[in-house]
């Protein structure tokens, strides 16, 4: 993987070839010489933000039915209401 850094000018009239660079590795943007943005590929967002993973996917446990858990039934008496 390797880092290309670019100038904002150099972005704007080369979008397409900044965009191919991304296969190679992400591509710093600069803005009068400092570092301002990152161009990715999708697939390099999508590894580093987790997005992509249903919240499903996060929360299983693949062995949960292995685990034995029991609960006591809820005991829940109703009570007058005083609507006055």
């Amino acid at each position: 993987m390797s880092i290309t850094t670019i100038s904002s000018r150099e972005f704007n009239h080369d979008t397409s070839g900044a965009k191919k660079a991304t296969r190679e590795g992400p591509v710093i943007i600069t803005d009068r010489g400092k570092p301002a943005h990152v161009l990715l590929s999708i697939e390099e967002y999508q590894k580093l933000t987790g997005i992509g993973t249903s919240i499903v996917e996060l929360l299983v446990m693949p062995d949960a039915s292995d685990i034995d858990f029991e609960t006591e039934r809820a005991v829940i008496t109703p009570r007058s209401v005083d609507l006055s």
